[in-house]
């Protein structure tokens, strides 16, 4: 009885282990989620660099980042980015309209949070 009870107790214990390694996964960890332009010129584009540390313990894949208008555009790094290691999302806004703007970044990857939202806003003179 007892090689028995020891048996599944060492069964559970596998499983649980392997369950754990699989649940391996990224983080972000951003210096800021928010970026403050300030004043802007009207029709000169600005771009910020949103940089970012891989806190978990799996690769960052970043799928998608999407502008909340066509005023704006997003590049980002492509590759992986592997636990400990730094990545970037680039976004550009080009003011087209005077006055205060906030505009968002939607990003879709892989990680804990697999939707989470970049923010740049200052006013256009």
């Amino acid at each position: 009885m007892m090689k028995k009870a020891l048996g599944i107790l060492t069964m559970l214990v596998a499983v649980i282990g392997f369950t754990a390694m699989g649940l391996a996964i990224g983080e972000f960890k951003f210096e800021k989620e928010t970026h403050d332009f300030g004043k802007i010129e009207q029709s000169k584009p600005v771009s910020y660099d949103f940089k970012y540390t891989n806190s978990g313990d799996a690769p960052i894949i970043v799928s998608e980042v999407k502008p909340s208008c066509g005023c704006s555009v997003a590049e980002f790094t492509k590759t992986p980015v592997k636990p400990g290691e730094t990545g970037t999302i680039t976004v550009t806004f080009n003011a087209a309209a005077k006055g205060p703007f906030t505009k968002q970044f939607t990003v879709r990857s892989n990680t804990k949070t697999p939707v989470k939202t970049l923010t740049i806003k200052g006013a256009v003179e």
